[in-house]
């Protein structure tokens, strides 16, 4: 049975995927660069949407052997992989862009305009396909597609500009607007997939908040020796030793359910390990670096 929020990113894979090599003919057809361009900001809708899909598939497997953590940084890799080569293909747009600006092709404005207006559509037709999903990997996807849908829009204007102008230049000058989209938005995908490969703690997390609200639990006197780190997109860990002067199991259990109760609702994070402890422990803390660090 599929999940939840499956058959939509198959859906909108499916429909962004024709459309990709509908645009690739396009762009070869007109001859207009800014088309190619779009047509591998689309491809990059798929290698997200595809991720996203294999982030919900992969995260049926259980753990197994020494696999304990199961295949969820199978989608962190993908990423990684997905971002070193937008970087290159925007690029080799810029590389393009500039030999066109010299000597600027001739350009089919009637074509460009007309497949850059149904990219547009598509676009439109798989945010609405993503949209209203809980799934954070699914939200992710109707991001992606939803910020297609400017350079689709700003195709369409060139195809205006050239079929009533001329214009040749106006092409790559889209191109290089559109690279340089893709290149920020590949960066920012490397450096979400290092901090994850890395273990960081999660970019909207800050370890020395999480020591203080663990130590405004009632019953903990003190938190430290704190780590937290990303499993993947959607998976945060977190493991943290806990100085309390309960010694009832009672009282130890319904301290550990306090706390994970508030870093779930606050920080959902649930995969948890907590060590309590009725005297302090010798290693190195977080906390305790972090004061002398100021």
């Amino acid at each position: 049975m599929s999940r939840p929020g499956e058959k939509e990113l198959k859906l909108a894979i499916t429909l962004t995927l024709a459309f990709f090599f509908v645009e690739v003919a396009g762009g070869v057809i007109s001859g207009s660069l800014s088309l190619l361009g779009d047509a591998l900001h689309m491809f990059r809708d798929v290698a997200s949407l595809l991720i996203s899909l294999a982030a919900v598939k992969i995260s049926r497997k259980p753990p197994s052997g020494l696999k304990t953590f199961g295949y969820h940084r199978y989608e962190i890799l993908a990423a990684f992989l997905n971002g070193l080569m937008l970087i290159g293909v925007s690029f080799w747009i810029f590389y393009e862009g500039i030999k066109r600006l010299k000597n600027p092709p001739e350009i089919k404005g009637d074509i460009m305009l007309a497949v850059a207006t149904v990219g547009l559509l598509v676009n439109i037709i798989a945010a609405l396909i993503l949209h209203g999903s809980e799934d954070i990997n699914i939200k992710s996807a109707f991001l992606h597609v939803l910020t297609d849908t400017l350079s689709s829009a700003a195709v369409i204007l060139g195809g205006v500009v050239i079929t009533l102008t001329g214009a040749r230049w106006v092409d790559p000058a889209l191109a290089f607007v559109i690279s340089l989209f893709i290149l920020i938005s590949s960066f920012g995908i490397l450096k979400e997939a290092l901090r994850i490969l890395l273990e960081f703690a999660p970019s909207d997390i800050k370890p020395e908040e999480v020591l203080r609200d663990i130590s405004s639990v009632d019953g903990v006197k003190d938190a430290h020796h704190l780590h937290i780190w990303s499993l993947c997109s959607n998976i945060t860990a977190l493991e943290v030793h806990i100085l309390t002067d309960a010694n009832r199991i009672e009282e130890l259990e319904r301290i550990k359910s306090r706390v994970k109760e508030m870093l779930t609702e606050k920080y959902g994070i649930n995969h948890t390990t907590l060590e309590l402890e009725w005297e302090r422990c010798q290693q190195d803390c977080l906390g305790e670096k972090n004061k002398e660090g100021k």
